[in-house]
């Protein structure tokens, strides 16, 4: 893994906002087929950084690579049209849709028909439709959301809309997967069930993986590298183990060395 050219690299990458400063140079890659972690306390800038990479924010300085190609002037649809997918830390799902419909509106990206075509709903778009809803019906199955499937996702739980998101951002059929605070605000069990299913999208396909998360235990326990951010900038990276005996990590948590 090491030897192989990064799945994303993060040169450098400075945002600010007026006298706020995001990022300050934070640099790091992700190689394929791991599972990286970001932590830091609140305000770090780990959803900035998040946001970076998917274009939503621009960066003053710096710049990502991924796959070897320099993204950082692509909007976001470019971007996911490459490959790079994400959650949220805040659920964006369309509330008012079910979790087919919340699933089958991320594949517009893959999809081929024109106006005309769309319009007529016979021949090619008709077979692709067919195929979009095949893909989508897989992720629901992989997913265990079969007793959802026609649910509106408004009348959901947050477990569950957690997992309707995280199924959306498949459906888009990514090779880098950003997922911020995929656990937050969940009970002890949904937890449980959205590890697993994170370590079998990693297992099964290879999926590179950047994980936010607050959970210390689950961050040790499933990722392979560490970065650790404290007020937008980089003050560590390594292994989980490493990581746990930092003392600038240890300092940004908990306010003192021990």
């Amino acid at each position: 893994m090491e030897h192989a050219p990064p799945k994303l690299h993060v040169h450098k990458i400075s945002l600010s906002f007026g006298g706020i400063n995001a990022l300050h140079e934070v640099e790091f890659t992700v190689h394929q087929g791991e599972i990286l972690a970001v932590i830091g306390p609140n305000g770090a800038g780990k959803t900035s950084l998040i946001n970076s990479i998917t274009g939503f924010y621009h960066p003053q300085h710096g710049s990502i690579i991924f796959e070897g190609q320099d993204i950082s002037a692509l909007a976001p649809y470019q971007r996911a049209k490459l490959g790079i997918s994400r959650t949220f830390q805040n659920i964006a799902l369309y509330t008012n849709m079910t979790t087919l419909d919340n699933l089958m509106a991320a594949r517009h990206i893959h999809m081929q028909s024109n106006m005309l075509t769309g319009a007529l709903f016979w021949g090619p778009a008709r077979r692709e439709e067919i195929e979009h809803r095949r893909s989508v019906e897989e992720i629901i199955d992989f997913l265990e959301m079969e007793a959802i499937r026609k649910t509106i996702v408004g009348n959901l739980s947050y477990g569950l809309r957690k997992r309707v998101e995280l199924g959306r951002a498949l459906a888009l059929e990514p090779t880098l997967l950003l997922l911020d605070e995929p656990m937050a605000g969940m009970n002890v069990e949904e937890k449980e069930d959205m590890a697993r299913f994170i370590l079998d999208i990693h297992e099964r396909q290879n999926m590179t993986i950047v994980l936010i998360e607050h959970d210390m235990g689950l961050v040790m326990d499933i990722s392979d590298r560490v970065v650790a951010l404290d007020f937008g900038r980089k003050i560590a990276e390594g292994t989980p183990d490493a990581i746990k005996q930092n003392p600038q990590v240890i300092k940004a948590y908990l306010g003192q060395v021990n």
